[in-house]
């Protein structure tokens, strides 16, 4: 009989690189407490502890970070440490003695512990201006101001729970921005401009007219070429069409920005996880420190944690005192873009006859 196979052709099984206390004790974590900022500690079962050190990083990182990266991690913690979503670095160090050395350590290396418990952590971001063709706004640029500003809110937990900010810089949203407590969207505004006489030559039209999720490229015939046209009604400047067809140019520094969402979450405690829903529709891209963005995400964070109760994250707390409070607590102006237009939109309205006004 020929002998079995077996198929693997990704990367390496990550049982390979666990450290022994949690191969061990895999599926047998009990519980876990935050014992001080950025320290998590896991307790199994059989009694065994894991002390998890966070730290923020940039998420860009040279070979010399990555370097002293695994330098820290065999002094504290016999080579083992994994990242976050948010982009944090872990230390998984099974002896407490060497927990305050190994956050001494990280401290002096100018990356700072904390984004556990009732605090903001990392913010999760795209690409930007990096190497995105399709980004409205930087990521890295516009997080680091962000993180900056709100610094002591990353290794104090001083809010009322948990408050997850986001990046993305365009609607095709490679960050988690439809699921965080405050989003960071970059917006594009107008439709893609079109070059006819190089449609043909670097686009395929019928993938083109296909990219186009409301249907808004049509096939078209310009000055003899064969092309597509936009229709600007249809258009929600997602652009798709730009990523399969460079002949359709969709930035414009002039008119892109920035939109800030609120209210998402995962977490299935206490409520089920809710969509990021829109409350600034429009601020400008001033690099290199976007002051406006830093200081609408600032009013937010305070009002948030001025007036929410322990335990209630962002979209928690908008939805029992009602989305008009929620503005007027914000000092946000409604306007029409804040209006649903969806097709589906109507089925998550409020259609009953009761309305909460305070």
């Amino acid at each position: 009989m020929a002998e079995k196979r077996i198929t693997d052709i990704g990367p390496p099984h990550y049982e390979k690189f666990l450290p022994p206390i949690i191969k061990e004790n895999y599926g047998k974590w009990k519980y876990h407490e935050i014992p001080k900022p950025g320290v998590l500690m896991h307790v199994s079962e059989s009694g065994a502890k894991l002390f998890s050190v966070r730290a923020a990083t940039p998420r860009l990182a040279s070979t010399k970070t990555i370097r002293l990266f695994a330098d820290i991690a065999d002094e504290f913690c016999d080579g083992h440490l994994r990242y976050t979503s948010r982009n944090n670095v872990e230390f998984l160090i099974s002896d407490e003695s060497k927990v305050d050395p190994c956050v001494a350590r990280l401290t002096k290396e100018g990356y700072p512990v904390g984004g556990t418990g009732a605090s903001i952590t990392n913010i999760v971001h795209t690409q930007g201006w990096i190497h995105c063709h399709s980004s409205a706004s930087d990521a890295s640029g516009v997080v680091k101001s962000v993180m900056d500003d709100l610094f002591p809110y990353f290794n104090e937990k001083t809010l009322p729970a948990k408050l997850r900010i986001a990046f993305a810089c365009c609607l095709n949203m490679c960050g988690a921005v439809h699921c965080s407590d405050i989003a960071i969207l970059a917006v594009h505004r107008h439709a893609p401009v079109v070059d006819h006489a190089m449609m043909a030559k670097q686009c395929e039209i019928p993938s083109t007219v296909a990219s186009c999720p409301t249907g808004a490229i049509r096939t078209a015939t310009v000055d003899g070429h064969k092309s597509v046209e936009v229709i600007e009604e249809q258009c929600m400047f997602c652009a798709n069409c730009f990523s399969v067809c460079p002949a359709m140019t969709l930035n414009d520094p002039e008119t892109d920005g920035i939109s800030i969402w609120v209210g998402g979450k995962v977490s299935q405690a206490r409520h089920v996880p809710m969509f990021s829903k829109l409350a600034i529709p429009y601020l400008p891209n001033t690099p290199p420190r976007w002051p406006e963005v830093v200081a609408a995400v600032r009013n937010l964070v305070e009002v948030y944690a001025a007036n929410a109760q322990p335990f209630e994250r962002m979209g928690e707390w908008i939805e029992r005192i009602g989305w008009p409070k929620f503005f007027k607590l914000a000092k946000l102006d409604f306007t029409k873009y804040h209006l649903d237009d969806f097709t589906h939109a109507g089925e998550y309205y409020n259609r009953s006859a009761h309305n909460k006004l305070s």
